[in-house]
């Protein structure tokens, strides 16, 4: 069974707004200057509900134009391809991939061939691939190989500016959070005349909250365990240990939500900067608005995944049988 028909809104449609930083045009990661999105989105007879997203910093050769970039962990039972040289190096030199864990190594391979193939890489012998994941396997059947890496490439080459499709969409195609339909989301902040602009990957358990309250009909019982991938974009110049500190924020807006952090849980959250190196990154003690910035994107962007999926079954790997996730409704405000 496909999604459901049926619109769905952003939760500044509902009239809650999170936060005071003001957002971005399309309150989208897509908002900081050069950020691209693309997606392969997999929904296919009663087994297949995954797919792939990517973000590109910028619309240039990333391994030649490389961008500071820092990641901060808060529970690692999860995958996450790259960390080590990212924090050694503070920098990343491929878009980034998110999918499913058992896709992960087919991610670094389409990522691989995606920088091979970029006019100047003709001498590159090493690279850095960086992928994100979560697992999808409530609704996906995650052992039948997909998305494959030529479809994986698709989301590459398809990633461009402007708005971003959410709720069962790419990465988030099969995901669950909350025991509700979970997915891809994002949103955005202006802070001290720069963008920051958030985009996760929901798929975790606890007790959603909304902007601090309660949600009416949400499920008392939802799994606890699952993970979270959240990616931070900016336009303003910060450095490696800038962007690990910002990156470390998000998990603020995580815990708002009422994720239940628990041990089986992969929450990572990636940040860079568009800009190159710059001797002149801000300094430490200016950061304090980007965080709270971070902190509220992140979660909006998480509620946003949510209000955007439509309803939907597929393949469960641990019953062999079909999962049904009721559409979330709102607080009253």
């Amino acid at each position: 069974m496909t999604p459901s028909s049926g619109a769905r809104s952003r939760l500044r449609d509902h009239g809650i707004e999170i936060g005071h930083h003001p957002t971005g045009p399309l309150n989208a990661i897509t908002d900081v200057p050069g950020v691209m999105v693309g997606h392969c989105t997999l929904i296919e007879g009663d087994r297949t509900r995954t797919g792939a997203t990517a973000i590109l910093p910028h619309p240039g050769n990333v391994f030649a134009r490389k961008c500071p970039a820092g990641l901060a962990v808060l529970n690692g039972f999860g995958k996450f391809a790259g960390a080590t040289q990212i924090a050694e190096l503070g920098e990343i030199e491929t878009p980034i991939l998110l999918t499913n864990t058992l896709a992960t190594g087919r991610a670094i391979e389409a990522l691989i061939a995606h920088t091979l193939a970029q006019p100047g890489n003709e001498s590159v012998t090493s690279i850095n691939a960086v992928v994100g994941e979560t697992n999808d396997s409530r609704l996906n059947d995650i052992r039948a190989s997909r998305p494959t890496v030529a479809e994986m490439r698709k989301a590459l080459d398809s990633a461009e500016t402007g708005p971003v499709s959410e709720g069962a969409v790419g990465a988030g195609t099969g995901t669950v959070a909350f025991g509700l339909k979970g997915g891809i989301g994002t949103a955005s902040r202006r802070v001290s005349g720069h963008m920051l602009g958030v985009l996760v990957q929901s798929n975790f358990g606890g007790s959603l909250r909304i902007d601090g309250r309660p949600v009416p009909h949400a499920p008392t019982k939802a799994d606890a365990d699952g993970s979270i991938v959240i990616v931070l974009a900016t336009d303003a110049p910060l450095s490696a240990p800038g962007l690990t500190r910002l990156a470390r924020r998000a998990f603020g807006g995580l815990a708002r939500t009422g994720a239940a952090l628990s041990h089986g849980s992969g929450d990572y959250a990636l940040a860079f900067a568009t800009p190159p190196r710059d001797p002149a990154a801000l300094p430490q003690s200016d950061l304090s608005p980007f965080f709270e910035a971070a902190i509220e994107a992140t979660e909006e962007a998480i509620v946003n995944s949510l209000l955007m999926a439509l309803d939907m079954t597929g393949f469960d790997a641990s019953r062999t049988a079909g999962t049904s996730v009721k559409a979330l409704r709102l607080p009253a405000t």
